[in-house]
């Protein structure tokens, strides 16, 4: 049975292009890139290339760049060096729809006794500026605001924002593993001091990310130790994995335009084949501004993770916008702050493609998806 990947804002396939990069670096280029010696300078050399790509994608300096090992560690960097370096500084504001990464992060600074504000959204998950504006005070350290969302792909105002924390001297963070090699980035026009991305979600391995932080920007390492990554991020270089997250940048600056444009296509086609045919359903979050990529569709009176096992028994791969905790179905975070009626928010599936997925995989699960629904219907607990 053929495997149809639809999940690919969990994690992506790794490409071709990237695998056959990263080999030499998993074979006979295993030098250490701190080493004085020529076999190591080969190495670092690869290392500053690779840095060089995903400067290029993201329009900033090589030097801005900073290799850690997920877009966790960097969100937790950047949360780390904003409250280190204004100590003075004792409130924060996030949104309520963020990635447990940075929430969970927050609340930690909670329980240590810092104030955080957590902004609301309406029922299409979009932010309100003017509550944001009114957030913003003299004792705000730092505005952490993911730059699209991984569950409805909604993506936010993060030009504005950063701007608007700039003008009252506030560090700005965005979270934007899901937006990078999706949405085009140029941090050379954009105020914002640091950014968060992860290479698993652009087609390399897991376990490799990077944090952009401004020229300028007083920085404090979360991880402390040797001299690498300009004695910011301690810990010997993941060589091959850098190499890979290089290419992936470059591919990704390459096409991006064109595959992008190719998603949007199949989303709306897988979108609107299943709405058209399933009654009760919803799309949830902002039908204008969001990934080309992501489609978050939810259906009365069906659990989420029924729809994800007889997806799984036709070989398809999705995810569920509700999570299963303690034998109680409880709708995540993000369609509960949207405020999808709780007969929907159960029964929530997130589709998300790749430029690998194609036209006929998704038709296959147009073709599937009302009997799996009517079925599970009739058995459902959830009645009106």
């Amino acid at each position: 049975m053929k495997t149809i990947y639809l999940d690919n804002n969990a994690t992506t396939a790794i490409a071709p292009e990237v695998r056959e990069a990263m080999l030499p670096y998993l074979g006979e280029l295993y030098g250490n890139p701190s080493s004085m010696y020529s076999f190591g300078g080969q190495v670092a050399e690869a290392v500053d290339t690779a840095r060089g790509q995903l400067a290029e994608l993201l329009g900033a300096s090589p030097e801005e760049i900073i290799f850690t090992s997920c877009g966790s560690e960097s969100d937790n960097s950047a949360i780390w060096t904003a409250v280190r370096t204004q100590p003075e500084k004792r409130h924060m504001i996030t949104t309520r729809v963020e990635h447990p990464a940075i929430l969970n992060g927050m609340q930690h600074l909670e329980n240590q006794g810092y104030r955080v504000t957590y902004l609301g959204v309406d029922n299409k998950g979009r932010l309100d500026l003017d509550e944001y504006a009114a957030a913003l005070d003299e004792d705000t350290a730092l505005v952490s605001i993911m730059f699209a969302n991984n569950e409805v792909g909604n993506y936010y105002p993060i030009q504005r924002m950063a701007e608007m924390a700039k003008e009252r001297g506030i560090l700005f963070h965005t979270d934007a593993v899901q937006a990078v090699g999706k949405l085009p980035i140029n941090m050379g026009s954009m105020p914002v001091d640091m950014l968060s991305l992860s290479g698993h979600k652009l087609h390399t391995p897991k376990g490799i990310g990077a944090l952009y932080v401004r020229k300028g920007v007083r920085f404090r390492p979360l991880l402390r130790g040797g001299h690498q990554e300009r004695s910011r991020r301690a810990g010997t270089e993941n060589v091959p994995y850098i190499v890979g997250l290089g290419v992936a940048a470059q591919m990704a600056a390459t096409h991006m335009q064109q595959e992008s444009a190719a998603m949007a296509r199949l989303r709306d086609r897988l979108e609107h084949g299943i709405t058209n045919s399933i009654p009760d359903t919803i799309v949830n979050g902002d039908p204008e501004n969001r990934l080309p990529n992501t489609t978050n569709i939810s259906f009365k009176n069906v659990e989420g993770e029924a729809i994800l096992i007889m997806l799984d028994r036709m070989g398809i791969c999705a995810s569920s916008g509700s999570a299963c905790t303690s034998g109680s179905l409880e709708p995540s975070h993000v369609l509960r702050a949207m405020g999808v009626p709780f007969n929907y928010a159960h029964g929530s599936i997130r589709l998300s493609l790749s430029r690998y997925t194609t036209e006929e995989e998704v038709d296959f699960v147009i073709q599937h998806f009302p009997q799996i629904i009517a079925t599970l219907r009739k058995i459902s607990p959830f009645k009106d």
